[in-house]
């Protein structure tokens, strides 16, 4: 059992207080959520594609793309890869409809926020990207909840490759914190022809980092000034992130590349953050493995169930 301790951001401070002050309650009820860590190889190792999210989400300011899931997350998806029993078994959650939540979620926010599209005609193709402003136009739709993700697929005959996503780690919100996820996050590489860009009108930073670098620096404020956001600038990774996106970070370093950070199996226990107070001064702590890895390969079959 590994311990680990982390800053905790600025603006939840004062949530911390006042559970601590006034006493433990019930916990308020999690939303589901997917984010997708994109990971590419470059000379000095993987990087990743972080980006900048507002309102202090639950995620961290700094952190990877997604959100929270929407009803048409449940709807009927033409599907290639896994079936859903097998990604069930592999993420050991029952809930079949749950689990295509999660995955639809993943890909869904994917697109919206970065312009990466894991769909195709059949399980061997990858659409391109070849009509930018088309392609921005259907992500503002997507995002503003007036064209439903599934119809947006259906329009071009495409289906979900859900066999380019892996199951990287589970995560909740700690029970003080006034939002809470319950975040599955997935893994996957940039299609060739598609390019990863910030949705017009609402990102404001985005950018690849390479996670060794991000780690050597992660005391220092070189980051938050980077994204240069008044609830980043002048601040530690730990107080503009979340102890997951670090965590991951840290797999992403250790491993050789991109193919081996990929084809690796992961031990998925929910990892629950919990409030540490320690001479005055609020932590964030979790227990658990760091990135536990068998050498069993994620195994993808084509096919539905």
């Amino acid at each position: 059992m590994v311990r680990r301790v982390f800053d905790l951001p600025p603006h939840q401070i004062p949530t911390a207080e006042n559970w601590f002050t006034f006493g433990s309650r019930t916990p308020r009820s999690p939303r589901r959520a997917s984010s997708v860590c994109l990971v590419r190889d470059c000379s000095k190792g993987v990087e990743t594609y972080l980006t900048f999210r507002p309102g202090g989400s639950p995620m961290g300011n700094v952190a990877f793309p997604g959100g929270s899931h929407e009803a048409s997350d449940r709807a009927t998806y033409q599907w290639f890869g896994p079936s859903l029993s097998q990604w069930s078994k592999r993420m050991d959650v029952l809930d079949q409809q749950l689990v295509q939540a999660h995955i639809v979620c993943a890909i869904r926010e994917l697109f919206e926020e970065t312009g990466i599209l894991l769909a195709g005609t059949d399980e061997q193709s990858i659409i391109e990207m070849t009509d930018p402003e088309e392609w921005m136009g259907a992500r503002e739709a997507i995002a503003g909840q007036d064209l439903p993700f599934d119809e947006f697929l259906r329009r071009r005959g495409l289906g979900l490759r859900t066999d380019l996503l892996r199951p990287v780690s589970h995560w909740l919100n700690p029970n003080f914190a006034l939002r809470r996820f319950d975040t599955w996050y997935f893994a996957a590489t940039v299609p060739n022809r598609q390019e990863a860009t910030l949705l017009r009108g609402k990102g404001k930073w985005g950018g690849w980092q390479v996670a060794s670098g991000v780690l050597a620096q992660r005391n220092t404020s070189e980051l938050g000034d980077l994204v240069g956001q008044p609830n980043t600038v002048g601040l530690n990774f730990s107080r503009i992130s979340y102890p997951a996106v670090e965590m991951m970070l840290e797999a992403m370093s250790e491993a050789n590349g991109v193919v081996a950070y990929l084809s690796r199996a992961r031990s998925l226990d929910l990892k629950h953050p919990d409030l540490l107070v320690r001479d005055g001064i609020y932590y964030l702590e979790v227990l658990g493995s760091m990135s536990a890895e068998s050498s069993r390969p994620w195994q993808a079959a084509a096919g539905r169930q």
